[in-house]
């Protein structure tokens, strides 16, 4: 084991307990992370929450400036809200949509964005159009490109790397398109951030949503929004704005903050923002581009070992490949094997339907299991949770 591993493995307590192949849920946090939100609750005991809040503004400001830093934006562009869903939603309902309006997205995107554009159609008449994919697998940039031309077309929004395969979608040529265009472009990078390295002006999009809890292996419960300069040029805030995000000036009137804070809601949980400040400054430390390639190595590794055994087949798609493995076990059920794996100390996940239906159906699979290691992870590891599946594989072809 090299000394940069030992270490990261040393900074990571739950490495010593289990082989956390789980980090596209959340990843395992490092110590750091750990030490920095305990020690903020301990204060809020003492001292109390508001208190603590104002003790803590030095350090609330360095995390939204290495957050800035992680994705190539300012302090001013950044927001912190709850998770990343309400990221997403919050730049969704800046949009002011009528009936007809139509927003452009892919055929493989997250469940809950996916839900929000029909729900948007039943409510407000919006038309939802789906780029077809390329025959390897991702968004057809010719396909994006023709549906932008579209009159109506309010809103291009991608989900960078889908919660239910390993695949990468062209998030920056699409950009490009968006731009020429002229339309706004929302990114949803919530497995894409810590793994593989972000910046809001190559990408050249109006919004960026993540979390903490993935691969930058913050809290769970926290996500954040990057807005650009063009977006609050245009005055974008959300549907919801509150006293955070705005002044309150005579009984009629109110005005949003000049900076991304006008996404903000005023209640913070600022443990985890502690948290998510020094998971952003590990990340920064290891380098996203060394651990996201260490990651994407390992999860390629499993696939290709996967791959050679009975009764197994690998889900994954794409030119490129993200540190996603979704794969179908003959005759098993993917909640069982996680369970069974859980049983032998080997945390993942199961990746249903439900979460991806288009895709899914397209690949005739009810479910699959998710297999998602991260830099910490060693090549031991991999070769248990491969020798862990062999035997559930062989015995559903036997």
């Amino acid at each position: 084991m090299n000394e940069a591993l030992k270490k990261w493995r040393e900074d990571t307590p739950g490495c010593a307990a289990r082989v956390h192949l789980n980090n596209a849920g959340a990843g395992l946090m490092p110590q750091a992370v750990l030490h920095a939100m305990t020690g903020h609750l301990e204060r809020e005991a003492l001292l109390g929450a508001y208190e603590s809040a104002d003790e803590a503004q030095p350090q609330v400001e360095n995390a939204y400036e290495d957050l800035a830093r992680l994705v190539g934006a300012r302090r001013r562009n950044m927001a912190i809200v709850e998770n990343a869903t309400v990221a997403f939603f919050q730049a969704l309902s800046a949009f002011d949509f009528n009936p007809g309006d139509v927003i452009v997205t892919t055929r493989n995107d997250y469940v809950s964005n996916q839900l929000a554009y029909l729900s948007l159609a039943k409510r407000r008449g919006v038309v939802v159009k789906r780029a077809a994919d390329s025959p390897g697998g991702g968004a057809d940039p010719q396909s994006v490109r023709e549906l932008l031309r579209a009159p109506r077309v309010r809103l291009l929004a991608v989900t960078w790397v889908p919660t239910n395969s390993g695949l990468i979608q062209p998030v920056e040529a699409l950009g490009a398109i968006a731009d020429e265009a002229g339309v706004p472009y929302l990114v949803d990078a919530c497995q894409a951030v810590g793994e593989i390295p972000v910046d809001v002006a190559r990408l050249r999009c109006d919004f960026l949503s993540a979390t903490a809890r993935k691969f930058l292996r913050g809290p769970r419960g926290l996500g954040f929004l990057a807005v650009s300069d063009r977006a609050l040029a245009r005055g974008d805030f959300p549907l919801y704005i509150d006293m955070r995000g705005a002044n309150w000036r005579t009984a009629d009137t109110f005005e949003p903050k000049p900076d991304a804070s006008r996404f903000e809601n005023w209640e913070f949980a600022y443990s985890h923002v502690l948290g998510l400040g020094e998971a952003v400054r590990y990340a920064l430390v290891v380098g996203v581009e060394t651990g996201g390639g260490r990651a994407r190595m390992l999860a390629a590794r499993v696939r290709e070992k996967l791959r050679e055994l009975p009764g197994m087949r690998v889900l994954d798609r794409g030119k490129e490949l993200a540190a996603i493995v979704t794969v179908q076990v003959a005759g098993r059920e993917p909640e069982e094997l996680v369970m069974l794996l859980r049983q032998r100390g080997i945390n993942t996940s199961a990746s249903l339907r439900a979460y991806a239906v288009i895709d899914m159906d397209e690949k005739k699979a009810a479910a699959a299991l998710r297999i998602s290691p991260h830099y910490y992870n060693t090549e031991e590891e991999i070769e248990q949770v491969v020798e862990a599946l062999r035997p559930l594989g062989s015995a559903s072809v036997a």
